[in-house]
């Protein structure tokens, strides 16, 4: 006989192994189960009402149509759903951060071009003449004429710079010299924009300030930028500029390129006061101009260079202390000044300063007519 407490026999407690929920344990009825029901229970209001049954029945959910997606519900789709969107706007927002193109430039360090300007004095008279028999009788007979004269080496890839990048530098590199060796308007003082466009932005100010506040410093002297004459004292004769000269290149880094120059110019000039007359008192005027040009990747494409050094040599002139806004050419029959030089003091606190001056070499002048 059973006691109080015990089941029935056969019996077994509900929830306990054995007893006949077991079969249902592995049933989940999550919202998906609940949503497939075909029976739902009515609510405690609707009951009052004059219902003969418990539970409705619910009409069964139409398969989707062909070709038509069925949406997704709040589940792990929704969620997984949410978590693309979230990393494609994740990846656009660097994706467009990357390429923003307002972002600081880099910093690129651009020095100061060094200049060097010596005129060179005559130790007699300046020889005058026609100009084509005086350039007969020199060493620039020989010489090619204006931007002929300048020309280019053949082009190699050098460090990182592919050989047609090679070619833009030196591209570059003679329209300075021809803009600042032969263009007219530079060399009579009228522009000074066809060389300043092609300088880097950063040597603005320094080239600027070479020709408002000229200084004898190795910084600012006009005349390690161009070639200019004082239109007051000097004119061209028109016969065309004579040019020799050679240009090389080399990769100092993989990203920075230098192209060094060395040319002579050779310039028939006469006095201004004799323009309109025939021309039988020019004189020849010789610059000889050895540059150093440097080029980033960013230079090419904007057509500009940095200036890294300038050494002029110009005669015949005399010599002076005072730093010269102009080139002075000394013309036919005219002399040098006795030339003593400038008083150096080595105590002297800040930059120094020292006039410097050579000789021209008599073959450097046309040798006498016969």
């Amino acid at each position: 006989m059973a006691g109080r407490g015990d089941p029935p026999e056969g019996e077994h407690p509900e929830g306990l192994p054995g007893g006949e929920d077991d079969e249902y344990r592995s049933v989940v009825f999550d919202e998906s189960f609940i949503r497939a029901a075909r029976l739902q229970e009515y609510s405690a209001r609707e009951r009052m009402g004059e219902h003969a049954h418990a539970v409705r029945r619910i009409p069964p959910v139409p398969p989707p149509e062909p070709g038509r997606r069925r949406s997704f519900g709040n589940g792990p789709r929704q969620f997984l759903l949410l978590l693309l969107i979230l990393v494609v706007a994740f990846g656009t927002a660097i994706y467009l951060g990357l390429r923003n193109p307002y972002r600081p430039p880099a910093i690129r360090a651009v020095e100061q071009a060094r200049i060097s300007v010596i005129p060179l004095a005559p130790d007699g008279p300046v020889p005058g003449g026609v100009p084509a028999e005086l350039l007969a009788r020199s060493p620039a007979a020989a010489y090619r004429t204006g931007a002929a004269g300048i020309t280019l080496p053949p082009a190699r890839d050098a460090g990182d710079f592919a050989e047609g990048q090679v070619t833009a530098a030196l591209t570059i590199v003679k329209d300075y010299l021809v803009a600042s060796s032969l263009d007219p308007d530079v060399l009579m003082g009228r522009s000074l924009r066809p060389v300043r466009i092609l300088l880097d932005p950063e040597q603005f100010g320094q080239f600027d300030r070479s020709f408002s506040a000229p200084a004898d410093d190795g910084l600012h002297d006009p005349t390690g930028w161009l070639i200019r004459f004082d239109p007051a004292k000097v004119a061209r004769t028109g016969d065309p500029v004579r040019v020799h000269g050679t240009l090389r290149y080399e990769a100092t880094d993989p990203a920075t390129l230098e192209v060094t120059t060395d040319h002579v110019f050779v310039y028939a000039l006469r006095p201004a006061s004799a323009q309109g007359n025939p021309v039988r008192d020019a004189s020849l005027f010789t610059v000889r101009r050895e540059m150093r040009f440097r080029f980033s990747p960013e230079d090419l494409p904007r057509h500009q260079t940095q200036v890294v050094t300038s050494e002029v040599q110009a005669g015949p002139q005399s010599c002076s202390a005072a730093p010269p806004r102009t080139l002075r050419p000394l013309l036919a029959g005219e002399r040098a000044q006795p030339h003593e030089p400038a008083a150096t003091d080595p105590y002297a606190t800040g930059p120094a300063h020292s006039a410097l001056c050579g000789a021209l070499a008599r073959s450097a002048q046309p040798s006498p007519a016969p």
